[in-house]
């Protein structure tokens, strides 16, 4: 009887240590980070007069891609990368694990939330676009780089729009790119987290000098769509204004007036 008692005493002890173990990995546990350096190649750069305002002040630059992570909706509200031809390699590259943000200081959103949500881990910085790099390609793999999207959507007019987004980088040579969901109140939740489900998403395409940018600018529902890509068009200013994010605010007003007024797809083969 003594022999039992000890036993479970024993056995009770080990199952504590395991819950209070689990506990501290869930809430202290750094994950570890792809990033072996934060200094990007130069041609990688994205130019800070170009990046957006960010509602949140939560700005991490990585080595290939800056980001404004919006804690409230475990998501990032934009990220920016450069696009160069000479990105676009076909480099067979190892698909790593989704890992949590080590740079952003409440952590982004778990992977695991996903699970069985019936939603992508959508990029917004593709994986496809980095290939050149084993990091650049990693850096892709943080949470803070993905976004609840419909599958169909994810495989569909998503894939194609990044897809269109290469053929320009082959044909303009460098693009500047931002994009992201369309984070407001109201949205669906997925996972313990409540990571936001966007209903639409943004991209932003510019190309040129800053001083003699061409922008085109999409706001795509998140859901499959069969039309053209061009249907989907639309000013920066409509982005704006349906995400209270500040494009290109370093440039001067007269500028953007003009620029981000306008859609001129005959400056974009399409």
């Amino acid at each position: 009887m003594r022999f039992d008692t000890k036993n479970r005493t024993i056995y009770s002890i080990l199952i504590l240590v395991c819950v209070v173990g689990f506990w501290l990995f869930e809430n202290f546990y750094t994950p570890g980070t792809y990033s072996t350096s934060r200094e990007a190649l130069k041609e990688a750069n994205f130019p800070e007069n170009l990046l957006p305002s960010s509602t949140t002040d939560e700005i991490v630059h990585h080595s290939y891609f800056s980001l404004s992570y919006n804690e409230p909706f475990e998501q990032s509200e934009w990220v920016a990368y450069v696009l160069n031809k000479e990105h676009l390699t076909y480099d067979d590259r190892k698909r790593p694990y989704f890992i949590e943000d080590p740079w952003v200081k409440s952590k982004s959103a778990d992977w695991k939330n996903y699970k069985g949500s019936g939603y992508d881990r959508g990029h917004l910085v593709p994986a496809g676009d980095r290939r050149f790099s084993e990091q650049a390609y990693n850096e892709t793999f943080y949470t803070s780089n993905i976004s609840p999207q419909d599958r169909d959507f994810n495989a569909g007019v998503w894939n194609r729009l990044e897809m269109k987004t290469r053929s320009w980088a082959k044909r303009y040579g460098k693009l500047y790119v931002i994009t992201g969901g369309v984070l407001e109140d109201g949205l669906d939740e997925i996972g313990d987290e409540d990571v936001a489900v966007p209903r639409y998403f943004y991209k932003i395409v510019a190309k040129g000098s800053p001083d003699q940018l061409e922008v085109i600018g999409f706001i795509l529902p998140n859901e499959e769509q069969t039309t053209p890509l061009s249907n989907f068009v639309v000013t920066i200013d409509a982005i704006e204004m349906r995400t209270g994010i500040d494009f290109f605010r370093e440039l001067p007003v007269e500028q953007q007036a003009v620029m981000e007024s306008r859609v001129r797809l005959k400056n974009w083969k399409f």
